[in-house]
């Protein structure tokens, strides 16, 4: 069986960016943590040292495009702020409308108290994108 790269998948908010990988063998999606943005460097930074802690070079980032499949402010700050990273790595993008719901089902399925807890729901949001782009596209 073929081992594949690694993929660090990221919810991207305005304040908040949720972290997710993969498997080595592309099969599932496990959180990792999730990142503070105050300044977009430092964030960028903490980014770049997960790929290098995982040994990846592939990045996967959810856009979160408007419902008629539009680029909006959210999506736009999404773009815009990845943008340093493209030259050194592979940007994979996903749609990741409704991601943020699907992971607080799946929290309160879980019986985990994620109202007061934002982040929680942006990291298992990273874990949402990158499992439905393993099941749709890379196996």
């Amino acid at each position: 069986m073929e081992i594949k790269k690694r993929i660090v998948a990221l919810d991207i908010g305005t304040k908040r960016i949720g972290v997710a990988v993969s498997d080595a063998l592309g099969l599932g999606a496990s959180p990792v943590k999730l990142i503070k943005r105050i300044k977009d460097t430092d964030a960028l930074m903490e980014i770049e040292k997960i790929l290098e802690e995982y040994k990846t070079n592939i990045l996967l980032i959810g856009v979160p495009y408007n419902m008629d499949g539009t680029v909006g402010f959210q999506a736009k700050n999404c773009l815009e702020f990845i943008k340093p990273l493209e030259k050194k790595y592979t940007i994979l993008k996903h749609d990741e409308r409704l991601s943020s719901e699907k992971a607080e089902d799946i929290l309160k399925n879980k019986g985990k108290k994620y109202t007061k807890n934002k982040g929680l729901v942006d990291v298992a949001a990273a874990c949402v994108i990158l499992q439905e782009y393993l099941d749709y596209n890379y196996l």
